[in-house]
């Protein structure tokens, strides 16, 4: 939150969360390179602690050494106040999008789709892909439209795509579906996280903990009740379900202030 202080309140928290996204890509790719090349995990984890060591090292002048703004007398123990729980949901249901497409969309390729072997992570990779480019160009957009107003549009493009991959399951349509899905997940909680920093009740670390354990509950508990309903149901009615959580984000959002 200081350093979006520094920046004059600029939003720059979903760039961040790209490059958290895009650091997930090189990792893999890393991954698969030292595989491939039959490199000792000691090594490889040697020569990703050294990397880390460097980067830090470059990076620690930059460093913001007090948060700026922050009342020293502020309490840091406070109830999260109706505005804080109302961000702390839209996390909740956005976090159980992604939960889904991270756990379940090879699965859904698999038994739904009936995809290729080759096929099975395509929806994982397109959803992956769209989210991390969406990062970079949310803070663009919220700083255009207003934060309230991406969400909305994020929360109405998650419930599209999985109602496309759900009523058209085809390798095409559910691609497409799972493609605006990332681009729906990408802006939503960088985003909250932004505004829950700017609270006024809580110190910006405490109000950030609020929204965030809130959320990660969603992150947690979405996976288990998706297997749930799909073990009763289906796993198309399960993404059905799923699709309802972002219908709930554009309506969570649209009576708090973001």
């Amino acid at each position: 939150m200081g350093v979006e202080r520094l920046y004059k309140h600029k939003p720059i928290m979903a760039s961040f969360h790209g490059l958290w996204s895009l650091a997930g890509f090189v990792a893999a790719a890393v991954g698969s390179f030292m595989i491939g090349h039959a490199v000792p995990p000691g090594v490889h984890f040697v020569f990703i602690a050294v990397f880390i060591l460097a980067g830090l090292a470059v990076s620690a002048g930059s460093m913001v050494r007090e948060d700026s703004g922050v009342d020293p007398d502020q309490p840091i123990f406070v109830k999260p106040d109706k505005e804080l729980l109302g961000l702390g949901a839209i996390a909740f249901c956005a976090l159980i999008c992604e939960g889904a497409m991270f756990d379940w969309s090879g699965v859904y390729f698999k038994k739904v789709i009936q995809a290729d072997k080759d096929w099975v992570g395509a929806g994982y990779t397109a959803f992956m892909s769209t989210m991390a480019l969406g990062r970079f160009g949310a803070d663009w957009l919220a700083g255009r439209l207003g934060a309230r107003r991406v969400i909305q549009l994020s929360g109405l493009l998650t419930a599209t795509g999985l109602l496309i991959a759900v009523l058209l399951p085809t390798l095409g349509t559910a691609l497409l579906g799972f493609l605006l899905v990332g681009f729906g997940t990408s802006a939503v909680v960088p985003l909250v996280y932004s505004a829950a920093g700017k609270s006024t009740r809580m110190s910006a670390g405490m109000a950030l903990a609020s929204v965030s354990t809130i959320g990660f509950f969603g992150f947690l508990l979405g996976p288990p009740v998706i297997g749930f309903v799909a073990g009763a149901t289906s796993l198309r009615v399960s993404f059905a379900l799923i699709a309802l959580m972002g219908l709930c984000v554009s309506a969570v959002a649209s009576r708090v202030r973001v």
